[in-house]
C-alpha cells in the first residue's frame, strides 16, 4: 500500500506540475487539439495513402483501424469503471489546484481513451508504413494529443501512461492479426515488406502541420479580435 500510495503522490505532483503551465492562447489551442474533428485532414490524407497505396488489400486495412479504435474505447471504458479512479477535474481535493478547461470529463480517468487511441493508431501506421521517418512524426503527434489531457486538466500522467501502453498493445496486437490474414490471402507480397515512400511521408507530415498552423493561426485570429 505505501509504493502505491506514493507512486500516486508522484503522479498528482507531475500533474500539478505539468498542468501548472498555461495561458490563453495555449488553452483554446489545447482544446482543438484534444478535438478528433480538429484532425480530419490529417485522418483523411492518411487514407487516401492506405487506400492508394494498398488498393484492394486497403480493406482489411482499414476495418483493422475501426476495430484498433473500437478496442482502445471499449477497453479504456472498461477499466476506468473497474478500476474507478477520480480524475483530477472531479477529485474534490485536486479540483481547486487545478487548472481545468473546457470540460471536466467523465468521472473515471484510468486509462485515458485519448490516449489509447492516439497510440493504438500511430503503433499499427508506424508498423505498417515500416518508415523511421514516418514512426519519428506520429509518436511524438500521439504524445501531443495525450498531454492534451493533462493539460486541459482531466487526466493525470498515469492515466496517459496507462492509455499509451494499452493502446500502443492494441496496436501491435491487430497488426499482427492483419498480417496473419493477409499472409493467407497474398502470400507473396506481406503488408510489412512495404514502406511508405518519402512522397506519401510528406503528404501525411504537411498535412498535420496544416492542421497546426491553421490551429493556432485562427485562435490568435478570434483572441486578437475579441471572439473568444
Amino acid at each position: 500500500m505505501g509504493i502505491i500510495q506514493t507512486l500516486s503522490d508522484w503522479d498528482k505532483s507531475v500533474f500539478l506540475y505539468l498542468n501548472g503551465h498555461h495561458n490563453e492562447l495555449m488553452d483554446y489551442v489545447m482544446t482543438l487539439f484534444t478535438f478528433t474533428p480538429t484532425w480530419l485532414l490529417f485522418y483523411g490524407v492518411t487514407l487516401y495513402v492506405i487506400i492508394r497505396k494498398y488498393g484492394r488489400k486497403s480493406i482489411p486495412i482499414l476495418l483493422s483501424l475501426a476495430l484498433i479504435i473500437l478496442l482502445a474505447d471499449q477497453i479504456s471504458g472498461l477499466l476506468k469503471h473497474s478500476i474507478m479512479r477520480l480524475r483530477p477535474s472531479n477529485d474534490p481535493v485536486m479540483i481547486p489546484l487545478s487548472h481545468v478547461f473546457y470540460k471536466s470529463g467523465g468521472l473515471y480517468g484510468f486509462v485515458s481513451a485519448h490516449a489509447a487511441n492516439a497510440f493504438s493508431f500511430a503503433t499499427f501506421s508506424a508498423l505498417l508504413f515500416r518508415s523511421r521517418g514516418y514512426a519519428m512524426f506520429i509518436f511524438p503527434w500521439a504524445c501531443l494529443i495525450a498531454y492534451t489531457r493533462i493539460y486541459l486538466g482531466v487526466h493525470y500522467p498515469g492515466d496517459i501512461l496507462g492509455g499509451a501502453l494499452l493502446g500502443t498493445l492494441i496496436g501491435w496486437g491487430v497488426f499482427r492479426l492483419l498480417v496473419l490474414i493477409e499472409s493467407k490471402a497474398f502470400p507473396v507480397h506481406p503488408y510489412q515488406r512495404t514502406k511508405i515512400n518519402v512522397q506519401e511521408l510528406e503528404l501525411v507530415v504537411v498535412a498535420a502541420t496544416m492542421v497546426v498552423f491553421f490551429t493556432f493561426s485562427s485562435v490568435l485570429l478570434m483572441l486578437k479580435n475579441d471572439l473568444l
